[in-house]
Order: structure tokens, then sequence, then C-alpha cells
């Protein structure tokens, strides 16, 4: 939504914008400046007057709650609301710094204004009582120098949403020493969380440590688990899209395993009985007294999670390509959406001293285990920014055609009331046609978990480097998809 208002004013004021301009320049520092002054000093502390002098004599505000405004009408409305008696109502703006966006414009090569967009949240606080998140929203700003001097000429402020969690438990979330205190509480190293609005990440932030005494810097590099499953999907279904791979073309045809060579079920096992996890494996064949891989029943009639699916895909498609499994995520994914700390494996362009070591759930560091080959299932390293990428990506089902994306979100298997698979995803559906895709990822110190929402566009990415890490995951869920949150929460413990 925030682009498309961009462009109506760019088509309606005849505006020429440029690239984004980098955090170090004197002009994001100028317009950063003027807003602090228009909030902080202005709106969070009820001073009209500061208002008055960086607004245009043309200035107009237009808010999708309550319609539009001129100069004196905003002016007016904020001396007898929320201004009007500010010892028992204060509202305080906070700017969600990392979602700020600041665009040139330009008129024969001489700068004359500038747009600023991003988010930001309202925290409320009544008769004097202790201070709450009340609601968060998006906002779009045009700036213009009027006689060399900076004035705010149209506001825009959209997408409002309230808060409906504000216990102590959710409000941890607005306060980053808060957080890291939670942490500490529950014994989890290191949280990366990723908040995905609008279709675009648009907040990201690690906290705790990576190691005894090292803090987690923004590109922690987490081992993901499980989480490597939903790219090994999407590096087949972007195959199948390109018509150089097949859903239902039996799997024989590339590989099989010599476990199975013998079972007739393999010549039934297909890239869709994979992806949905009705193979017919266990897990892993370790779990298997014998230590080797067998059918327990015939592909494609029952579920059951296995990770030796996406090994048996893996196979496949490096012997049908002469390619690793890397390279075509490279090739398909990495590249394109530029997931620069991303890969299957350890090698010696990965950065050690950014990866969240594992923990068990007594704080006892786990050795890190340094695979250094593919595995179509387990093991991925990556970001919570890389992942987000691809997570947007998958959004907006770049490079899937619309048969194979609507594949991927239908429901090929039940696991539990009101829980599906698809093709490499679980599906909630949380009623009125809304569904969330999901996948999480579990091994010796690592829980994550991921959550899109493809008709809202929203998303939530949570890493943590702990055992039991999913023990954060409730609040976490609550805070950020409020009760679509709940409602997850809800079908995963009936």
């Amino acid at each position: 939504m925030r682009k498309k208002i961009i462009l109506v004013f760019l088509c309606l004021t005849n505006f020429s914008a440029f690239a984004q301009v980098e955090k170090n320049t004197e002009l994001y520092k100028t317009i950063l400046s003027k807003d602090s002054l228009l909030f902080e000093v202005g709106f969070n502390t009820c001073d009209l007057k500061q208002i008055e002098i960086l607004l245009s004599e043309k200035f107009e505000f237009f808010h999708d709650k309550d319609s539009i405004s001129n100069k004196n009408e905003f002016l007016e409305k904020l001396r007898n609301g929320l201004c009007k008696s500010p010892t028992t109502y204060q509202s305080r703006r906070e700017l969600i710094l990392e979602s700020l966006q600041i665009y040139p414009l330009y008129k024969n090569k001489v700068l004359y204004g500038a747009i600023q967009t991003g988010n930001h949240k309202f925290y409320e606080t009544v008769g004097g009582k202790k201070e709450t998140y009340a609601s968060s929203a998006n906002f779009t700003h045009v700036w213009l120098l009027e006689n060399g001097i900076w004035k705010l000429t149209k506001s825009l402020s959209y997408n409002h949403q309230d808060n409906n969690f504000s216990n102590y438990q959710s409000s941890i979330f607005d306060k980053d020493a808060e957080i890291e205190k939670w942490l500490k509480e529950n014994k989890v190293p290191t949280l990366g969380i990723g908040v995905i609005k609008d279709g675009k990440l648009q907040q990201v932030k690690v906290f705790g440590e990576i190691a005894k005494g090292i803090s987690a810097p923004y590109n922690t590099i987490f081992n993901v688990a499980s989480l490597t499953k939903p790219i090994t999907t999407i590096v087949a279904l972007k195959l199948v899209s390109l018509g150089k791979w097949n859903l239902d073309e039996p799997i024989y045809k590339y590989w099989t395993d010599p476990d199975v060579s013998k079972d007739k079920n393999s010549k039934l096992l297909t890239t869709r009985h994979i992806l949905s996890h009705q193979t017919g494996f266990t897990n892993w064949r370790g779990n298997n007294n014998d230590g080797k891989l067998h059918f327990e029943f015939q592909p494609g009639t029952k579920y059951q999670y296995s990770g030796e699916g996406f090994e048996y895909l893996r196979k496949a498609l490096e012997t049908k390509f002469h390619k690793s499994l890397n390279e075509l995520a490279s090739e398909l994914i990495f590249e394109p959406l530029q997931m620069t700390d991303t890969k299957y494996f350890w090698d010696s362009k990965t950065d050690s001293l950014r990866f969240a070591i594992g923990y068990n759930d007594k704080g006892i560091a786990y050795q890190t285990e340094k695979n250094t080959i593919s595995n179509g299932a387990d093991n991925l390293l990556t970001t919570v920014e890389d992942y987000g990428k691809f997570l947007t990506s998958v959004m907006k089902s770049d490079g899937i055609n619309e048969t194979v994306f609507n594949d991927m979100i239908k429901n090929q298997v039940e696991t539990k009331p009101g829980k599906f698979f698809g093709l490499g995803f679980e599906i909630y559906d949380i009623g009125n046609g809304e569904y969330v895709l999901s996948h999480g990822g579990a091994d010796k110190g690592c829980q994550t978990i991921v959550f899109i929402l493809p008709k809202t566009k929203q998303g939530l990415i949570i890493f943590t480097n702990v055992d039991d890490g999913y023990k954060v995951y409730e609040k976490i869920l609550q805070h950020y998809l409020g009760d679509k949150g709940q409602k997850i929460i809800d079908i995963e413990t009936k």
C-alpha cells in the first residue's frame, strides 16, 4: 500500500524520485532531525507551536480512520483532542528507526524535497498510570524546501494496528532491555526476530549472546535445522515452474536408494509425496534397528514426517542436473535474492565469529558440527535477514507459476485438526478463508520457526540457539500476529 501511495504522489505532483539515500548522508540526517522536532518535541509534549512551525501552509493530512485535514483543521484536532488534557491523557510516538526510508526529490538536478516513509508506534498513559503500547501505523511524509526552509507538505498515516496484548509478557517486545532480561530469565542465549508487514521485511532484531560475553550481531548466523526443507522445496518448485522437473513423475527415473531398490514402492515415490511428507519413510534411517531405509507404507497413503525424503529428492535433483543442491539453490534463490550469508554447509567463507553456538537447556554449549556437504532436510546456515528475503519471495510466488503455487498451498494431507501439509510448508486454517504457511526446525542447540500469511502479507521469523527455545514462541506470536497468532496457538494446543 505504501508504494502505491508514493506513486500516486509522484504522478500528482510531478515529483522525480531518486534512490533511497544512505543513513550517513546529510539529507537523511536533516529529515530525521525534522522528524524528531515534529514528534519528540512537538507531538509527544503537545508543543503545538513547534508543530505549526514545521507545517507548510499547503499542508494536508490523510488518515485512514479520520479522513482529510488541512493545516488549521489538523492543529485544531490536536488542540481539542490529544492535547486537550495532557495531564490526564498522553500519547507518545516512537519511530521504528529500522523502517525509515528517505528518497530525494530533484528537478533539473536541484534538490527541492524528500519523501520519508516508515513505521511508528504509539504509547498511551491514562490518568498517570503506567504507559502501555497502544497501536502502530505506516506513514509517508512529503517534505519540500520553501524559500530554503524544510516544510512538511503532505502527511499520510495508514495501516493502523491496535495492540490487543498489554500485559508484561507482550509489552517487553517494545523495549530491548526488557527482552534481554526476559531471555535471561528463560535461559535463551540468542533470539533472532524478523517481522514482515505489507509483504516486506520491515524489522530484524537479534538479542542475547552468540557465545559467552559476545553480543549477538544483527547478522548473526544460525543453524536453522529443518527450515532447510522450505528452501529445498522452492528449488524443486521453481524447476517445476520452468518445466525442468515434474511433481508427479516417479523419482526412480533419476535416483533409487540402494536400501529400497528391490521394493516396488520405490517405483511409486514422487516429489509430491516427498514435499508433503507422504513417502512412507521414517524421519531418519538411523531410527531403524538395522540402520537401513525402509518403506513403512505405500507412498501417498498417509502422513509421516521424513527428512529422508528430502535427502532422496536432493540426490535425484543432483543426479539429473549434475549440480549440487547448493549450486541449484544459489542459482534459483540465494543469488537472485542476495542471500549472501546462506548456504547448505560450512566452507572457508563462513564467518564462524558470527555463528550462534548451540546450547542445551542447562546452558552447556554443544560442539559445533560443521557439515561440508548439502543436506536437503537439515543444517542450513542463514541469518534472519536472509531468510526474511526468502519468505517474502515465497509470499510473492517469485519464480513459481500460479498452478504450482496453488499446489503448494493446497492441503495435501491433514496432520491434525486445522493443520495440514501442503508442499514443503505446513498450513494452518485460521478461519474466514485465511491460512498461514509455516515450518519449524529442531536440532541440538536449535529451535526455529517461521510463519507467513500470503493474503495479508504478514510474516514472522523466530530463531533461537537452545534445545528448548520453543518456550518463547507463544508470547512472540501473540505480540506480533495478535489474534491470528493466538489462533495458531489454539490449533497447536488442541
